[in-house]
């Protein structure tokens, strides 16, 4: 069941809200003394999650299917770097870090139970059932947690406003529709875009040429620390194309040696790749408005949209504090999440 993307949250007596959780999403499968762990691309990940596995085990069912997320608490909110170092080839690694940082599986959908195929009732019979299920064999001693719903949109309202430290939207699902597997009929999902001003600390070439020269295709961006370190937090690609040889020769005209003096691209990483080095650094003189939808761990975690420049602001300006996160302490309470993160 995939969700479609949309500007606001439904209203309607046929809607169920939920917090959009930032983890990967996960149908948790165990049939007798097996249990399997699929992304919504169909991987296994049990491998992955072997902890998660054992407390399935442990829960005192034999047999049924859940929809839900794996998220990895961390200092009283989830994150997401922790939980990408789980995928790694060799065993030990994840071992030890399930060990030490487990993941937890926030449940959101019961689709079996026994013989009984719950599937194909609506939402609105099988949440009862799933809030059942969890009051008997979830518990703050093992690793499920019942993922919150609401019929009210204030709720909705609130869960978006306050995205941030391991959510970062909403979920607006149909009470009338059976699970919708395979198609976005059933599901919307409503992310919160904030905008931060950026440092232009460098720009990657495009592979198309323009004109006859290699023309600009993404911009990276920086923000300051507190110790007037400059860091690399992500990048911009959607530069219209008229704009691009100005931007190009604006940019080149500025290049110089060095630009980030705290985190910059291309650093040793299991993640990077040759394209990653392949960056042109430059003063750190222009500043620009983006939008974004999600920032965590040091950097945007996806793309970002260019909305103005800003040449009435100083780079030294652009700091870190303007994508700061509020976490709902209330929200992770209730999931029993607890802890405070070290930048807020």
């Amino acid at each position: 069941m995939e969700a479609r993307s949309v500007d606001a949250i439904p209203v309607g007596e046929q809607w169920q809200y939920e917090p959009k959780w930032d983890g990967f999403r996960c149908l948790l499968v165990r049939h007798a003394d097996a249990v399997d762990l699929y992304s919504k691309s169909g991987q296994k990940l049990d491998r992955y999650f072997p902890e998660v596995v054992e407390g399935a085990l442990a829960l005192g069912e034999n047999d049924f299917i859940l929809d839900g997320e794996l998220v990895v608490p961390l200092a009283g909110q989830f994150s997401f770097d922790d939980l990408l170092q789980r995928i790694h080839p060799a065993a030990s690694r994840v071992r030890k870090l399930a060990e030490a940082t487990p993941a937890v599986f926030l449940a959101f959908d019961l689709l079996e139970r026994g013989k009984a195929d719950l599937a194909v009732r609506p939402l609105a019979e099988r949440r009862p059932l799933l809030e059942k299920f969890a009051a008997k064999r979830f518990s703050a001693m093992n690793l499920f947690r019942l993922s919150p719903a609401s019929t009210k949109r204030k709720d909705a309202e609130h869960w978006l406003a306050s995205a941030g430290g391991g959510s970062d939207g909403v979920i607006a699902k149909r009470l009338d529709l059976p699970y919708q597997a395979g198609n976005r009929e059933g599901m919307q999902k409503i992310k919160r875009y904030r905008s931060a001003d950026c440092v232009i600390g460098g720009f990657r070439y495009g592979e198309k040429r323009q004109s006859g020269r290699n023309v600009v295709g993404s911009i990276l961006l920086g923000l300051y620390d507190d110790d007037g370190l400059l860091h690399h937090v992500g990048f911009s690609s959607g530069i219209k194309t008229k704009d691009k040889l100005g931007l190009t020769d604006k940019l080149e005209t500025e290049r110089q040696v060095r630009s980030f003096t705290g985190n910059a691209p291309g650093g040793p990483s299991r993640w990077s790749t040759k394209r990653s080095s392949e960056w042109q650094a430059v003063k750190p003189k222009y500043v620009v408005e983006v939008s974004y939808d999600h920032f965590t761990g040091g950097r945007f975690r996806h793309g970002t949209s260019i909305l103005r420049w800003r040449p009435d602001k100083k780079p030294t300006q652009c700091t870190f504090e303007q994508v700061s996160q509020r976490i709902d302490r209330k929200l992770m309470s209730s999931l029993g999440i607890t802890g405070r993160s070290s930048r807020e």
